[in-house]
């Protein structure tokens, strides 16, 4: 497979792509992808975020998972009521119910975890790393049409506080193509850039969020910060199509639907789409904005990264431009009593499929309940019907959601009709949509970035 960048933003992908040229690994070249990410992509993602990733170690041939999604705060604190902030935000057909504001933020997990990908199988200086999202936040990024779409649903949690200024500034919303400028974050990734990961942690980015903490009664506290640590364990497997699938089990159990799923290479089309809401089924959960990526280096190392802010709290740390999450805001992650110090669950799923040639596909999706059902369709599009990625990608999908089957512009008629023999509910879109969720693959014919969430992909050139 040659080495190459898929992710959710041109700029993103171009990152690593500077890393991978200047000699780096694939876990190099996906924290300086990420970083650039939480400059690019900051109305799906951000630095005080949290995540899941899967690396593969080519000369060994083994994967690893790598949990570093946000902990639920409050250790060495006093348990009290607080309030969060209700919210409606229109999606698609429906109204979906937050929860924001400082007491949503659950305690930051993804610099922690950037500093293992690094620490275990980083080539380059730290500092290298943390320059090209640096170069974007001093210029400023062209924002994608996507992005503008995603800000007008959100309007209301990113314009609530000091994001204002940033999204809408003199009053009216970003548009597509035009510059997203966050100067604080200027001042946040020389911190990163000085400081490493620690800074988030025990240093200078900690003490002002803790400030914040204080302020407007937030959850988060020094001891959550400084006993955060990110989670190494072995992925869940499945035999796929005469491959070994490896992923990450959770909310999202797209392995068990891709064990479920019937083989589709064959399959009329109506049929094909039935196997696929049988297999996907019934999903119900946050519709939080996530990004993904995709890194792959020349000795055959991958690595695939999922992050996430949740919605979004509406609180940014003063002088930083940093948005905190509001993972403790979205309901259906929350499972059970939260205990202080637990991590909270994920529907996040990067996942791999090798054989005995080594690695094929690595991949994964962002889009809340969606992610599930985007990343079966583009995985079962490549491994079983052996399509190349950017063909699975851009193929029109569905998301199944009880009764109701979601389906993008481009199915034939004669689908709807047969879901509808089958007692379902089939509600087309006028066009495609970022709600059907983002997946960035790389496989040994390719890569391909999500049109639906402005995502792109670049191979490295040979030498």
């Amino acid at each position: 497979m040659k080495a190459g960048v898929a992710a959710g933003h041109p700029a993103t992908v171009d990152a690593g792509i500077e890393i991978l040229d200047d000699g780096g690994s694939a876990a190099d070249a996906a924290v300086a992808a990420c970083l650039a990410s939480c400059v690019a992509e900051t109305v799906m993602t951000g630095l005080l975020g949290g995540g899941h990733g899967i690396y593969f170690d080519a000369a060994s041939g083994d994967a690893q998972l790598l949990d570093c999604f946000v902990a639920v705060p409050g250790l060495g604190a006093e348990r009290r009521e607080v309030e969060l902030v209700e919210l409606q935000v229109p999606f698609g057909t429906e109204l979906v119910h937050y929860a924001v504001g400082p007491a949503s933020c659950g305690v930051p997990g993804l610099p922690a975890g950037l500093y293992v990908l690094w620490h275990r199988h980083g080539r380059l200086p730290w500092r290298r790393l943390v320059e090209p999202a640096l170069a974007l936040a001093r210029s400023g990024v062209e924002f994608p049409p996507a992005h503008a779409a995603c800000l007008e649903m959100l309007a209301p949690v990113m314009t609530m506080n000091e994001g204002a200024r940033i999204y809408s500034p003199g009053g009216r919303l970003l548009s597509s193509g035009e510059r997203l400028d966050q100067p604080g974050l200027v001042a946040a990734l020389e911190m990163l850039w000085s400081e490493g990961p620690r800074s988030v942690y025990r240093g200078s980015i900690a003490e002002t969020l803790l400030s914040l903490m204080e302020e407007r009664s937030g959850l988060v506290t020094r001891a959550d910060l400084e006993n955060y640590s990110p989670i190494l364990s072995a992925p869940g497997e499945i035999e796929y199509r005469g491959t070994r699938f490896q992923a990450r089990r959770g909310l999202s159990s797209a392995m068990e639907s891709l064990v479920c799923l019937s083989e589709l290479r064959g399959l009329s089309e109506p049929e094909r789409a039935l196997a696929l809401v049988q297999a996907i089924g019934e999903t119900r959960g946050a519709t939080a904005h996530t990004t993904n990526l995709v890194t792959l280096d020349s000795d055959g190392n991958a690595c695939v990264l999922t992050t996430s802010l949740g919605l979004g709290s509406g609180d940014f740390l003063p002088g930083l431009d940093l948005h905190l999450n509001s993972m403790l805001g979205e309901r259906d992650l929350l499972r059970g009593a939260l205990k202080p110090g637990d991590r909270m669950d994920s529907m996040m799923s990067p996942s791999l499929a090798g054989d005995d040639s080594g690695l094929v596909l690595a991949a994964g999706a962002a889009g809340g309940t969606r992610l599930r059902s985007a990343l079966v369709q583009v995985v079962a599009g490549i491994l079983d019907e052996g399509l190349g990625p950017e063909p699975a990608v851009e193929r029109p999908r569905l998301h199944p959601a009880g009764r109701v089957v979601h389906l993008e512009p481009g199915f034939e008629p004669a689908v709807l009709e047969r879901l509808q023999e089958e007692g379902y509910e089939p509600r087309a879109w006028a066009a495609p949509h970022h709600y059907f969720g983002g997946v960035s693959v790389i496989t040994r014919s390719g890569a391909a970035g999500d049109p639906r969430r402005s995502g792109a992909a670049r191979m490295l050139r040979s030498a």
